[in-house]
């Protein structure tokens, strides 16, 4: 049986926002989030990828961010032109890290912070200086 209510993923993030018609609107015009489902004016679940996440009502609004999201992307750039006319404010421009990510962060009509990252190369943590674990 599969369950229809919450979405498959294994983490999902749980985030307020003060208008959630007005959040499901831009975060699909910004991020192209798509809606899975609306709870009235109160919940509201969106498809990130093969990922989710639920909005929330609530201020949504923080005076120094303690969290933010990251979320894969097929093309870091184009989606920061995306997310840029769209209205999200520019907190890092795309750049290449050696880790082999590209990224860039915003934050959106609530404050909550996002990453979006293309992976561009293979590199093994021990290249930049990191410990490699589990895969």
């Amino acid at each position: 049986m599969k369950n229809r209510s919450i979405p498959q993923c294994t983490v999902i993030p749980e985030l307020a926002y003060p208008n959630m018609g007005e959040a499901i609107e831009w975060l699909n015009k910004a991020f192209g989030f798509t809606l899975r489902v609306r709870i009235g004016d109160h919940r509201a679940q969106m498809n990130v990828g093969d990922g989710a996440v639920v909005l929330i009502e609530g201020t949504g609004k923080v005076s120094e961010p303690s969290h933010g999201m990251l979320v894969r992307v097929e093309d870091a750039r184009r989606h920061y032109q995306q997310a840029k006319s769209a209205g999200a404010k520019t907190v890092r421009e795309p750049a290449d890290h050696p880790f082999g990510e590209r990224q860039y962060t915003v934050e959106d009509l609530a404050g909550h912070r996002w990453t979006f990252s293309q992976s561009i190369a293979d590199v093994a943590p021990e290249e930049w200086g990191g410990v490699s674990g589990k895969l």
